[in-house]
């Protein structure tokens, strides 16, 4: 005679079960457990999985409506699929509508995501690129440099014209390499820089990756004697001894790169532009600044240059900044620039005479390199 089934385990019926980690269908066998409360799920190698019954939600079949789907509360993937309707009176909840998690604790989820990400970009992104700046290679840079050069270029003009071009002109060149010269000389050590002179409007200079250091055309028509200039260029040469232009660049792809994961893929070309446009206004720390600042008052004295004559060029782009528009000198987004002024002319030996840099004739030469 069978042994008749445990009251808790009647009504049995088949199933189809999804784990949600995978398109693979298993058949199963169901029953409702009265003693336990729950939905028991027996595979074909006798395993169980057991659901209760309060968990239990319908989802709606969008195809024919014959079929009963089901889901547990707590797991958002996990499917039982029913096609015997004679299990439904024993779930309570089916029907439910899952009570949303309160405000307070979504506004703490997303809270912490944003900590999160800020984390990485504050934090854990400068802190890689600092260590990974150390690793490239003179030829990596070299490259990162002429990449985002061209790019910035093209950046400054209008989609399908030509990129800004280089001024070379032969005369300003040498004034330019003169300044060069001298500077180099008052280094600790050699190093080989790449100077480019962009016909453009601009009052900047900035350094990139690879030893490369750019003029604008704007910023040679402000200056008011090859000292300022050379003064500059001094500044400039310090943010490439410390690398601050490989750091930032990566730090600002890494950056570039967590939020191009969050909000859509940026293409490797679109990054380069930004990276580009950051390093154009490049907001380097002011401990950053500061050591630039430093090195460059160190350079010029043993250049025989006044380091006042930095000071006279931030006064300059103070004054330019009061009406300037799109894109300002990265100078002028530089904090506590009244207490660089400062240092620059507390860095100036009292009655020091500097040497000049050009005569009148380069310095007018110099000026003309885009003509």
């Amino acid at each position: 005679m069978t042994k008749p089934a445990h009251p808790s385990e009647q009504s049995r019926s088949n199933a189809t079960y999804f784990a949600g980690d995978a398109a693979r269908p298993q058949t199963v066998t169901v029953y409702i457990d009265t003693d336990d409360q729950c939905l028991v799920a027996v595979f074909e190698d006798d395993s169980n999985l057991s659901w209760p019954l309060s968990d239990l939600r319908d989802i709606a079949d969008q195809a024919g409506n014959d079929l009963v789907i089901l889901r547990r509360t707590t797991d958002p993937v996990q499917r039982l699929v029913l096609t015997d309707r004679s299990l439904l009176p024993h779930l309570p909840n089916r029907t439910k509508t899952v009570k949303p998690a309160p405000r307070g604790k979504l506004f703490g989820w997303a809270l912490a995501a944003v900590a999160s990400v800020a984390l990485i970009i504050f934090v854990l992104v400068p802190t890689m690129a600092n260590q990974l700046a150390r690793f490239i290679p003179p030829e990596g840079e070299q490259a990162l440099g002429e990449v985002t050069l061209n790019q910035i270029r093209k950046a400054l003009v209008q989609s399908g014209f030509p990129p800004v071009p280089f001024c070379d002109k032969p005369a300003g060149q040498a004034a330019l390499d003169k300044i060069e010269t001298r500077l180099q000389a008052a280094l600790p050590e050699r190093h080989d820089i790449t100077v480019s002179v962009l016909n453009h409007k601009m009052i900047n200079a900035f350094a990139l990756p690879g030893n490369n250091v750019v003029f604008f055309k704007g910023l040679i028509d402000n200056a008011q004697t090859p000292e300022e200039l050379a003064a500059v260029f001094a500044h400039e040469i310090g943010h490439v001894v410390s690398r601050d232009p490989t750091r930032h660049a990566l730090r600002s792809a890494g950056s570039l790169g967590v939020l191009g994961l969050l909000f859509g893929d940026f293409a490797g070309g679109a990054v380069v532009l930004l990276i580009a446009e950051r390093l154009i206004e490049a907001n380097y720390s002011q401990e950053a600044e500061s050591r630039a600042d430093i090195f460059a008052h160190e350079v010029l004295i043993n250049a025989g240059i006044a380091p006042s004559a930095l000071a006279a060029m931030f006064e300059r782009f103070r004054e330019i900044g009061k009406e300037a528009t799109p894109f300002l000198s990265h100078f002028l987004s530089h904090p506590a620039l009244g207490d660089r002024i400062q240092a620059a002319r507390d860095a100036t030996p009292s009655e020091f005479v500097s040497t000049p840099v050009l005569t009148a004739d380069e310095w007018q030469a110099l000026q003309s390199i885009c003509d």
